[in-house]
């Protein structure tokens, strides 16, 4: 008659956990089979484990683990798997590791990564890109290749400024125009006509 009524329950508390809480002006929720985490003043973090899914304004998150701290839950480590989408902006994300500032707005991808502006058209691939969403600024370094049409640019470094649809290459970049290639110290791509603009060491190849 002693026996405990919650135990067998227990378990279930952690099977899908939902909490909301606003900050910064916008409604924050996240999702997981398990959590952990302290509320302790000045340590304040959450971990999500399986199948986490955090959504902050209008940036939805899902990866195998996701790690929340900070006042207003302002920074999210997701590693695992990651998986992101700007859904105003109908941008997504895939990388092994992603870092969001919620107060910034920046998210930093870390690893094999790919962004794809699919209003645009446009996918890029790098070994790290930051994301400015405030600015509509992304930044590429290591092993960039930004894919368009029938165009493929290649560099170590790219500026993509969403905005004004402007590319910027630098560290041996190279562009692929169908069988056209052009090279340059420096090469700058209107991603709304496809111009380019060479500057430094200029080479390339035309065919007609």
């Amino acid at each position: 008659m002693g026996q405990n009524k919650k135990g067998p329950l227990a378990p279930l508390l952690f099977f899908f956990i939902i909490l909301v809480f606003p900050a910064h002006g916008d409604v924050f929720t996240f999702k997981a089979d398990r959590m952990t985490g302290s509320r302790a003043s000045g340590k304040e973090i959450t971990v999500l484990i399986g199948n986490a899914e955090v959504r902050s304004d209008n940036l939805l998150l899902k990866a195998s683990r996701i790690e929340i701290q900070g006042d207003d839950n302002q920074f999210i480590d997701c590693t695992g798997e990651v998986w992101g989408r700007e859904e105003e902006k109908d941008i997504l994300f895939q990388t092994d590791r992603l870092r969001y500032d919620r107060k910034l707005k920046i998210a930093r991808l870390e690893g094999n990564s790919t962004l794809e502006d699919k209003k645009n058209e446009i996918v890029a691939k790098g070994r790290f890109i930051e994301y400015d969403d405030q600015a509509e600024v992304t930044v590429f370094q290591i092993s960039v290749r930004l894919f368009k049409d029938e165009m493929v640019c290649r560099s170590e470094y790219a500026v993509y400024r969403r905005t004004e649809k402007l590319l910027d290459l630098s560290g041996f970049p190279v562009v692929f125009k169908k069988s056209d290639e052009f090279r340059a110290d420096r090469i700058r791509v209107d991603l709304d006509t496809d111009d380019v603009t060479m500057e430094g060491a200029v080479s390339g190849s035309i065919k007609n």
